[in-house]
């Protein structure tokens, strides 16, 4: 009994160990990667973001969450962009025009891309999205750091992100 009391144990460690092992979810992973047209029309790839601190943000002009969210996004990115913090809007609208004029009436002017057909974007099947807005705060190595990080939380990860 004492022998199988002991493999067990030994099993739970090595579960517990080979779990803590796992990578973090990363941009350069190709099933992550993807590239879509940006707001004039010229391709850009996700894992190009490497180096950077950032925030992938998906959101559509049709969301009310997401447009409100917009505002305090719009100041997060004022107050950081010039430090090294950049943010990648994909937008989930299948409008360009509805996209375009909600990029312009929210004041964004960080980073957007779409490739307008909505909840069926193969960027949101990839990041596994089914609701929005939603958000993953990514550090300089391509790691996702923080999922969907509420306000404070995000600014805390992002200052400590940028050494501030």
């Amino acid at each position: 009994m004492i022998n199988l009391k002991n493999f067990l144990v030994f099993c739970f460690v090595l579960i517990a160990i080979s779990s803590k092992a796992q990578q973090q979810p990363n941009i350069t992973d190709s099933r992550l990667d993807f590239s879509l047209p940006d707001m004039k029309g010229d391709s850009l790839r996700l894992s190009s973001m490497r180096g950077k601190v950032f925030l992938l943000d998906f959101w559509a002009s049709w969301c009310v969450p997401c447009r409100f969210s917009n505002k305090d996004l719009v100041k997060l990115y004022a107050r950081y962009k010039d430090k090294g913090f950049e943010i990648l809007g994909v937008s989930l609208d299948d409008n360009k025009n509805a996209w375009k004029r909600a990029v312009t009436r929210d004041r964004i002017s960080w980073l957007q891309v779409n490739d307008l057909k909505g909840w069926d974007a193969l960027s949101a099947a990839k990041w596994q999205v089914d609701a929005i807005p939603a958000s993953f705060l990514i550090d300089k190595d391509g790691n996702v750091v923080a999922i969907n990080a509420e306000k404070q939380e995000l600014e805390n990860k992002i200052r400590q992100l940028l050494g501030l």
